[in-house]
């Protein structure tokens, strides 16, 4: 099944979530904390899964968050 990864740099290494499950890894390289993310789900699901029952689609939405003197949410 095809997942969705976000990797973003933090420190000196990489860190990866899986957008649908929310679960996450780390790695040295984006290709590391890429790898690490799959055995990581790999192991959360040990036991046969119905992928069915997982939707792959997340909803990405914007959302206003008021930020004292530093922000403004626009329209």
């Amino acid at each position: 099944m095809r997942l969705t990864a976000a990797i973003h740099q933090e420190g000196s290494g990489y860190v990866a979530r899986c957008l649908e499950l929310d679960v996450v890894s780390q790695g040295a390289t984006i290709e590391d904390a890429k790898d690490n993310l799959v055995e990581a789900i790999e192991l959360l699901f040990g036991d046969p899964v119905d992928w069915r029952e997982i939707d792959p689609t997340p909803a990405i939405v914007p959302i206003d968050v008021g930020i004292p003197g530093h922000f403004q949410a626009t329209p």
